[in-house]
């Protein structure tokens, strides 16, 4: 008669694969080393499991990135969906508190503009937006006109031209290599100073989003002012 011993408490049980369970570890992975690092390969080495073993829970790629936004995304609805107030205040801490899921996966805003499949956890999120725009007394076409104001910075990130968001760098040096020929623009760079840790692009630090989005909610909240007062005489 053969008997079982007591299982080994050092050995761990191994977790299944799942489909949550690759997108989360894909997230991680790009948080920690970059988009760049995310292939199937070493994604396959992260979880301790054949590359191919991934492809019965994403297509490819393309389909895993498509996942990771919606994942970051989900975050950003799950971060900001209880917010409440005025529409001035709520829309602002909705926008920075879309910000700083960003700021932890900071990846994220290039993959998310390469994307062209619908996203649900997106399309959700413009749903909150909207609906907090029209309960603030905005008509339909003012907050089509609001939407296309804010871009980008509604999800929390500011897309600037000629903006690498890996790469920061140093505005005095740039000063230095432009005074000669545009004066002006040197003069500017000189005086420039961001805080590395709250930015998500060369330009885009905390300081420079917030005054983006403060001046656009004031000038949209006089121009829903003017709009309402039309309707009214």
């Amino acid at each position: 008669m053969t008997t079982t011993g007591p299982a080994d408490p050092s050995v761990q049980p191994r977790v299944p694969l799942s489909r949550e369970r690759v997108l989360r570890a894909a997230v991680d992975l790009a948080d920690e080393s970059g988009i760049e690092s995310v292939t199937m390969r070493t994604l396959g080495q992260r979880l301790g499991v054949e590359a191919m073993s991934l492809y019965n829970h994403v297509s490819g790629k393309e389909d895993l990135l498509d996942r990771m936004v919606d994942l970051v995304v989900s975050e950003i609805n799950d971060a900001t969906g209880e917010i409440a107030g005025d529409w001035t205040t709520a829309m602002r801490r909705r926008i920075l508190a879309a910000r700083e899921v960003l700021l932890r996966h900071r990846w994220a805003p290039n993959v998310l503009e390469s994307r062209t499949n619908d996203s649900a956890p997106l399309m959700r999120y413009y749903e909150s937006l909207i609906g907090l725009f029209r309960a603030g007394g905005f008509s339909n076409d003012l907050t089509h006109h609001a939407l296309h104001a804010l871009g980008t910075r509604a999800l929390g990130y500011t897309h600037e031209p000629f903006d690498d968001a890996q790469e920061l760098p140093d505005p005095k040096v740039i000063a230095q290599q432009l005074a000669g020929e545009y004066p002006n623009i040197a003069a500017l760079l000189e005086g420039v100073s961001h805080d590395p840790d709250s930015t998500l692009g060369w330009c885009d630090d905390q300081f420079e989003f917030e005054f983006a989005v403060d001046i656009l909610l004031d000038g949209l909240e006089r121009l829903r002012d003017r709009e309402l007062a039309t309707r009214s005489s």
